[in-house]
């Protein structure tokens, strides 16, 4: 597959130039506008590679679909997919990628902000790749590869595979979708038109990795109701809602279930935004398990922690919500072993080896899983997600391309 790696790259970096930040707080589909200019750009460019079906709906989905090349009876309709928002945790705008060649394990100083190094010593992965050439931004944003990367990979094997009507596969969906950072990348992704029967997200990190496990996930808004009163004469009829959510806090375990203190299958509980007010303060949390009925005991202890710090303060009260965000895929990928067994295949011949590990977050995937859509995760090669020290390998991104490549393959040969 030679020619790969100027093309995958020169995608990349005119794809994170486009500033896509998703918005938490937007009420509109997708979060952003911003979002549309690439989405919209992307369907364009498909079909120039000679995708003639490719299409932004009302929702901001790109779809698009690689012909079948051959008439065999059986070959399943297998769909790749990639998200183009970015987080909204960090600047987005105005991102300036940089491509450090042949790195070779040397700091790298990003030039807006010398403060801003990546260091072999705090990034192991960078140890593999010695002699590659690595992007980062420029020290001020993140770099968007989480998940522009996916993007560039499906968009250049597509080109691949159009121009190579002689690799045998069935017909190849492709969609890209917004929002996802915000975890609403699905929530109008139509599975049933999708025609896909499995799919795979590219949106993974190292090289080689399939990710068939992922967290169960719900958010968590515990919200603090006060009495606000001109505080020069609010002695014994003042009730600060700030004062109770920071006993709430307080009174969260300080060595354990936190993102900081948990790893492999640890789950978790995470305070990561606050609205505060005398009169009304609420607190958002992340609930995190890989086992799903974990939720239900973590969401207890928050509520039993919540009502115990509001009875400290009269007159205080307060009410928890709980929304559900996705479950862990493995449930569904259980039942279907071969699509992470071909995902292994596929990555054997492009000369890596395969690594499976749980995700410790979500993906498209763990929704669409759930919709009907069986759909584990691959690598891309993202590194460092939602920093400013965000970085990928181009060599890395290469490989990914093979993968999916190789992967129309498999399916096609599969079945016999």
């Amino acid at each position: 597959m030679a020619g790969l790696q100027p093309t995958v790259l020169d995608r990349f970096l005119r794809y994170v130039r486009y500033d896509t930040q998703s918005d938490e707080a937007s009420t509109t589909y997708p979060s952003t506008a911003t979002q549309l200019v690439l989405l919209r750009d992307l369907a364009a460019e498909l079909k120039t590679i000679g995708l003639a079906d490719a299409a932004v709906d009302d929702f901001g989905y790109v779809t698009a679909t690689i012909p079948a090349t051959t008439t065999k009876a059986g070959v399943p309709t297998i769909g790749f997919i990639a998200h183009v928002d970015t987080s909204p945790e960090m600047p987005g705008a105005g991102v300036v990628p940089i491509v450090h060649h042949a790195y070779d394990g040397r700091d790298l100083v990003l030039p807006d902000d010398p403060t801003a190094v990546l260091r072999l010593a705090d990034n192991p992965p960078l140890a593999d790749q010695i002699g590659h050439d690595i992007v980062t931004a420029s020290g001020t944003t993140l770099l968007g590869a989480d998940n522009k990367a996916g993007v560039a990979e499906i968009v250049t094997a597509a080109a691949y595979l159009v121009a190579h009507p002689e690799i045998p596969h069935g017909a190849i969906r492709i969609a890209f979708t917004p929002d996802e950072e915000v975890g609403r990348g699905t929530d109008h992704f139509d599975v049933a038109a999708f025609g896909a029967l499995y799919a795979y997200t590219m949106d993974g990190g190292v090289r080689g990795e399939i990710e068939d496990e992922s967290f169960s996930a719900d958010a968590m808004t515990v919200v603090f109701h006060g009495f606000n009163t001109h505080p020069g004469y609010a002695k014994g009829r003042m009730v600060n809602a700030i004062k109770v959510a920071a006993a709430f806090i307080d009174r969260l375990p300080p060595d354990a279930l936190s993102p900081e203190t948990t790893s492999g299958h640890e789950g978790f509980v995470h305070p990561y935004v606050m609205q505060a007010g005398v009169e009304r303060t609420s607190v958002r949390l992340l609930v995190r398990d890989f086992v799903t009925a974990g939720l239900k005991e973590k969401e207890a202890m928050l509520e039993h922690l919540a009502r115990e710090a509001a009875a400290a303060y009269p007159g205080a009260r307060v009410e928890c919500i709980v929304e559900e965000s996705y479950r862990n895929m493995k449930e569904v990928l259980d039942r279907h072993p071969e699509i992470a067994e071909h995902a292994r295949e596929a990555i054997r011949r492009a000369g890596v080896e395969p690594r499976t590990h749980p995700i410790r977050g979500g993906t498209d995937g763990c929704r669409l899983s759930f919709m009907g859509l069986p759909t584990p995760n691959l690598f891309a090669g993202e590194h460092n997600f939602h920093s400013r020290l965000e970085w990928v390998s181009v060599q890395d991104m290469e490989k990914a391309v093979e993968v999916i490549v190789h992967l129309c393959r498999i399916w096609h040969d599969d079945k016999k």
